[in-house]
């Protein structure tokens, strides 16, 4: 009958102890170290200075910057996006909307917008919002350049949302007429507008049909609750969105000159292919017998540029961060050797001199005084 065996394990060691006896540098033994208090003070000073460093690193890091450049726009076959959400102190049977272009296509070749009746006056819960909507873009159109990171970080298309329905739902006919709608358009000069009567397609052109209506019928009071081009993104401020503008004179007619600059945005969370506007405004009323000629209406005069901005999103290369790091650790290191070295020597010089002057006072005590050496002072 064979014998049982019995294996034990045998204890080999740790590795983790093995890897720590590689060491590249020499450190001091324990007897040799001299520990202060001072020390001690400095070490957790320096730990504390090393922390905030490190953190305020961290911080610039991920606030990242954004680098707007600027290169001629190429891309000629591209469609220009219209939205459009505009309500006109009208009834929808009065006025028509149209785009002509400078290629003389209008707008049955690009889409359609669509009409619908409405009151002019808002509903209380619509006034209070159209009335934020509107303070709230002022104010970003005045203090951009203080916010545009912020903008331009955040992910929120619109800051505002669309305009709620009626709370109260008015007891009369309808007075004005709500034209909205998307369009994509060739991205060429062009000009949309609307303006009282229908509009009528001609070979050449077209031409507003306004024979039954009479100067009274007239009121080109508007609400432009949306007017951008492309899609939307964030950072981008749509200047006319919020403006509301009341006609005293019914016989005006209100000028938009808007300059479209193409935009692609590339942050940490969008990379889309838009456009911003840059806009003028001219109101001016008709008066025939002084001169001042035109259609009464709302012209939206548009032209791209030819430059197109790239706006990204950048911050430094991880490597150069950790680089950094490890520079705040060593500078920290360095400096708090040279503020205890330089502390150190000037306590011991300080001691040295204190133990040089007491040994010559108590050399001069024990100095015998001789008798010759004692000179008499004669009185007068």
């Amino acid at each position: 009958m064979e014998k049982e065996r019995v294996t034990v394990p045998r204890y080999r060691g740790s590795k983790i102890h093995k890897i720590k006896k590689i060491d590249l540098f020499t450190k001091l033994r324990e007897p040799y170290k001299q520990t202060s208090s001072l020390g001690g003070i400095l070490s957790v000073f320096s730990f504390l200075i090393t922390i905030w460093l490190i953190y305020s690193e961290v911080k610039y890091y991920m606030e990242s910057q954004f680098i707007f450049r600027f290169s001629p726009d190429t891309d000629f076959d591209a469609k220009l996006k219209i939205n459009i959400d505009i309500t006109v102190a009208m009834p929808c049977s009065n006025v028509g909307a149209d785009i002509l272009d400078s290629t003389n296509q209008n707008v049955f070749r690009f889409g359609s917008l669509q009409e619908e009746d409405t009151w002019f006056e808002l509903a209380p819960n619509q006034r209070i919002h159209f009335d934020n909507k509107k303070y709230m873009n002022s104010y970003l159109r005045e203090e951009y350049h203080a916010v545009k990171d912020l903008l331009w970080k955040s992910s929120y298309y619109t800051l505002v949302n669309s305009l709620p329905p009626r709370s109260i739902v008015p007891d009369r006919p309808y007075d004005a007429c709500r034209i909205y709608g998307n369009l994509e358009i060739n991205k060429v000069s062009g000009n949309f507008h609307i303006t009282a009567g229908k509009s009528l397609s001609l070979p050449r052109g077209h031409i507003h049909i306004s024979a039954f209506m009479s100067d009274r019928d007239y009121n080109f009071s508007h609400r432009i609750d949306r007017f951008s081009f492309g899609d939307s993104s964030p950072g981008i401020i749509h200047p006319l969105e919020g403006d509301e503008m009341i006609a005293n004179n019914a016989m005006t007619i209100y000028n938009y000159f808007i300059e479209v600059v193409p935009t692609h945005v590339k942050t940490f969370l969008t990379n889309v292919n838009t456009y911003q506007y840059s806009v003028k405004q001219l109101a001016r009323p008709i008066n025939h017998d002084k001169g001042s000629h035109g259609m009464p209406g709302l012209f939206f005069k548009y032209d791209v540029a030819a430059l197109k901005v790239t706006i990204s999103q950048e911050r430094d290369h991880l490597g150069i961060f950790l680089m950094r790091l490890c520079s705040i650790i060593g500078g920290v290191y360095s400096c708090l050797g040279f503020i205890m070295a330089f502390i150190f020597f000037t306590r011991a010089f300080s001691a040295a001199r204190d133990i040089r002057e007491k040994r010559e006072k108590e050399n001069l005590k024990n100095v015998p005084i001789e008798v010759s050496q004692v000179v008499p002072v004669k009185l007068i």
